[in-house]
């Protein structure tokens, strides 16, 4: 049987050093979505976050590192999950598929997430350039080495720029989830990705 010390020690409420900044980045995503980043103050993720203001400069330096933290890690587990999704595909259409209905998924299960991401870190232009060369720019490469794939396979047309078209794509959905943002009307942003999809393979042309 454990000992009273040792049950109390199990059932503490204090957070381990990974929960509290999990719950810090979380704290910040619902803070910045719902007051804006520049409107926000350290003191009020902490106060979400249910810990004291010094606790959140213990694992990041300004609010700034917050927000850049909340950056890296989305497109960071967003470009993880779809290299594992498409790991196993063949068919760089099926690939592009796979990539464009988990980039609406991921933002489309947490609206706060897609706030910060089409929102919030686009309020300036240091912002912008920053994160545009950092994960933005890996995330972009992944969709462009599909392409090209695509392109070996004699599947897309061999002259087009890879780089512009994953550009365009990214585009695509970068729009769809903006709108679903700013939209009074309640729809499902992931179905969305097949159509982006149909259109950007297809074409609009009619067969007639």
């Amino acid at each position: 049987m454990r000992s009273a010390r040792s049950v109390n020690q199990s059932s503490s409420p204090r957070a381990s050093v990974p929960d509290k900044r999990e719950a810090i980045l979380r704290a910040a995503t619902k803070v910045f979505a719902e007051s804006g980043y520049f409107n926000s103050k350290v003191a009020d993720v902490a106060r979400v976050a249910g810990v004291a203001d010094g606790t959140v400069y213990l694992y990041f330096k300004s609010k700034e590192e917050i927000l850049r933290s909340i950056f890296e890690r989305g497109v960071g587990e967003a470009i993880a999950a779809a290299r594992a999704e498409t790991a196993a595909l063949d068919d760089p259409r099926e690939k592009l598929r796979r990539i464009a209905r988990l980039h609406l998924e991921r933002l489309g299960a947490d609206r706060d997430l897609a706030v910060v991401f089409q929102v919030e870190l686009r309020g300036s232009t240091k912002f912008m350039e920053e994160f545009s060369a950092a994960g933005l720019a890996e995330y972009l490469r992944l969709i462009r080495e599909t392409l090209e794939e695509g392109q070996r396979a004699g599947l897309f047309r061999a002259e087009l720029n890879a780089k512009v078209v994953a550009k365009i794509l990214f585009g695509a959905l970068d729009e769809m989830a903006t709108n679903w943002i700013l939209s009074p009307r309640a729809y499902k942003l992931a179905p969305l990705a097949d159509q982006v999809l149909d259109i950007f393979l297809n074409g609009v042309s009619s067969n007639k």
